[in-house]
């Protein structure tokens, strides 16, 4: 099969979902060649609609991949780019992303990348090289302060998952700039397009869910991860594990008193990660908090496969696998199933709000106290490095 047809292969795939919908964004897709990016024996997976690993620590932890074209896809239609803008990426990967970017904004505009690791950074400019998009610039150096030499930025996007705005891309963006940017909210991510307001604060109207590796340096704001099992095989990732809420020992100790259980309705892999979590996220409330889980590929742990979310307290665990079809998993006393059960019943009351709904604002520490919604129970607040997260659904 040629590697037009692939393409065009890809860009069906993604239209069909509903990924894709700007012309300029799809042309883009047919004329780069995602192939040029990745590793010589990854190249056969170029037009598969997943991210693709193309760096490892010496342990075996994946630190770069190249992302997966439907979440691209979806992200640079949140920049909304037009010719001849000036653009700063964080987090080089392949240098795929920043081809595409560069594609659209045509020769009059302007990709700078900025990467922390040098062997990513001189890896993705041998590949723009490659494809013939050398105009590029990538930069090896830390992301969280920008690139100041180029700015002001018309966009700057982000595609490592992040703590905070850094204060930093604030300060190179135009005054009707956008960040788009996955931000962490527990152990999930929630790609914004942030713009800045008159008072100094960075408002998302609409956020989606995605998943993207952490950032690396000072900034990446605090550890959130967790590993169980055997050989580290299920990665835990929230706030609450790292705040010291529930440990390895705890969950472990827990491992013998298990119960399957059923939340009561079915739902797909993506009504739970695009409505039910990002709902959870925000009505459950101290004592419980929310995580994200993984467990690697042909492994179990306490029985479970695959991904999900759990719900937690201390003696308490409930976790629901994303395709366990509404199953439950159960450790310890029934406190964190039970918060659960009650959540969902408000949620379908309610109409089953989600990610459509959320509502993002960031505004500086630095500034009066934040605005959280009144008589919101739907809403959090969170201080971060150089803001304060304010989350909440209309």
């Amino acid at each position: 099969m040629s590697e037009a047809l692939t393409a065009q292969t890809l860009v069906n795939t993604l239209k069909q979902r509903g990924e894709l919908h700007d012309s300029r964004v799809e042309q883009a897709f047919l004329k780069v060649p995602r192939a040029a990016f990745l590793p010589a024996d990854a190249r056969a997976q170029a037009y598969h609609d997943a991210p693709v690993v193309i760096r490892r620590d010496p342990d075996g932890t994946v630190v770069s991949t190249s992302s997966q074209p439907g979440m691209m896809a979806l992200m640079i239609e949140q920049m909304r780019l037009t010719t001849g803008m000036n653009i700063l990426e964080i987090g080089a990967g392949s240098g795929y992303n920043a081809a595409i970017m560069k594609h659209i904004v045509g020769q009059s505009g302007r990709v700078t990348s900025v990467e922390y690791d040098p062997v990513i950074a001189s890896t993705a400019q041998d590949n723009l090289q490659r494809a013939a998009m050398g105009e590029i610039t990538v930069v090896h150096a830390d992301g969280s302060g920008g690139f100041s030499p180029r700015a002001a930025y018309d966009r700057i996007i982000a595609t490592v998952g992040v703590y905070d705005l850094p204060r930093h891309w604030v300060r190179q963006l135009k005054p009707r700039g956008l960040i788009v940017a996955p931000l962490w909210l527990e152990g999930f991510q929630f790609s914004g397009a942030f713009q800045l307001q008159p008072d100094g604060s960075l408002y998302s109207e609409r956020s989606l869910p995605c998943s993207f590796l952490r950032m690396r340096g000072p900034f990446a704001g605090p550890k959130v991860e967790m590993r169980l099992g055997s050989g580290g095989a299920m990665q835990l990732l929230s706030s609450g594990v790292a705040g010291g809420q529930i440990d390895p020992a705890m969950l472990a100790s827990m491992g013998s008193d298990q119960s399957e259980g059923f939340m009561g309705i079915r739902l797909s892999p993506w009504e739970i990660s695009t409505q039910l979590v990002p709902y959870l996220l925000l009505a459950l409330k101290h004592p419980y908090f929310m995580a994200s889980f993984s467990i690697a590929d042909g492994q179990q742990v306490f029985g479970l496969t695959g991904q999900g979310f759990a719900v937690l307290s201390r003696g308490s665990a409930c976790f629901v696998p994303l395709n366990g079809g509404g199953t439950t998993l159960t450790l310890g006393a029934a406190a964190a199933d039970l918060a659960l059960q009650d959540a969902i019943t408000t949620w379908e009351r309610d109409g089953r709000p989600g990610a459509e709904q959320l509502r993002l604002r960031l505004s500086p520490l630095a500034s009066s106290a934040p605005r959280r919604p009144d008589d919101n129970p739907l809403a959090i607040v969170s201080p971060r490095i150089d803001h304060a997260v304010e989350a909440w659904m209309e």
